[in-house]
């Protein structure tokens, strides 16, 4: 068994797939729209299934938010310099949302470099700092 991709519900699809291509580096990878059931799909990533995980943004006619609830974490994205992905985070915020909730810095406890960030409709993705050769 394997996790094929995890499911998003977005208030603004274009917002999100700029978000998730321009300050993560993610791909679009496809997108189905289905009007008759009043909903259109984005799948991103940094690679198509069954060899990495996907991202699938749905977004439904109309619905402009959606409330989070208390069960939800967040995503954890491996990047190389945390620091780095903060910035962009940063410089991209105020033309396609995203904000950054915990700097990078080691956990505690720890010496992993991590931060968080949200994006666009206030999902959380936690960065870990690693090597490409992690």
């Amino acid at each position: 068994m394997r996790i094929l991709h995890t499911m998003l519900r977005v208030g603004n699809l274009q917002r999100s797939i700029e978000f998730y291509s321009q300050v993560l580096g993610m791909q679009l990878l496809r997108t189905t729209d289905r009007p008759e059931q009043q909903y259109t799909l984005a799948f991103l990533g940094y690679g198509r299934n069954p060899e990495h995980a996907e991202l699938e943004l749905t977004y439904n006619y109309g619905v402009e938010r959606y409330e989070l609830g208390t069960a939800y974490g967040h995503i954890a994205i491996s990047v190389p310099d945390v620091a780095a992905t903060c910035n962009a985070v940063r410089a991209k915020a105020a033309e396609l949302g995203g904000s950054i909730t915990r700097e990078a810095g080691p956990v505690k406890g720890g010496t992993t470099v991590i931060a968080f960030i949200t994006d666009p409709d206030d999902y959380k993705i936690e960065l870990i700092e690693r090597s490409i050769t992690d």
